[in-house]
């Protein structure tokens, strides 16, 4: 479907499963994500900066959390991607907003993730981030990308 063949009130709606600490499939969410916006025509900047977006706040899943859900809305004006996460939540959300500040173990860094760039690359990929977190319960993370 092209993107000039959805009328206004047309929206995609997906989810997509993660498993905490399952590496083999991390990254899984964020291309069907991309894909999904490639096939309807969404513009390729835009799905550059989505699929960056949600690659990370998917490996933030992936590093940190036990499980969560990637979840896709879109129509003519906006995407969305909102990743809720159940796990230990970010204890200072502001601290974890600064370049290279991360909580990622030992043995993830050296895998060569947990730099301390997934928020500030969410923040910089998206025209809007709110984060919500409770200690010990979970995260949620919704970015919103502008789509015109």
């Amino acid at each position: 479907m092209e993107v000039g063949d959805v009328d206004a009130g047309t929206s995609l709606h997906y989810s997509f499963e993660v498993q905490g600490g399952d590496f083999g499939k991390a990254g899984d969410a964020s291309s069907k994500v991309k894909r999904i916006l490639q096939q309807i025509g969404a513009d390729p900047e835009i799905v550059r900066r989505v699929a960056v977006a949600c690659y990370e706040a998917e490996m933030n899943v992936v590093i940190h959390a036990h499980r969560g859900t990637v979840t896709l809305d879109a129509d003519l004006k906006y995407i969305t991607i909102t990743i809720e996460d159940v796990g230990p939540g970010i204890e200072d959300v502001e601290m974890a907003m600064e370049p290279g500040f991360s909580t990622a173990p030992d043995s993830v860094r050296e895998m060569g993730f947990g730099a301390g760039m997934g928020l500030p690359n969410m923040k910089n990929c998206s025209n809007e981030l709110h984060i919500e977190s409770t200690k010990d319960v979970g995260t949620i993370v919704r970015m919103i990308f502008e789509n015109a």
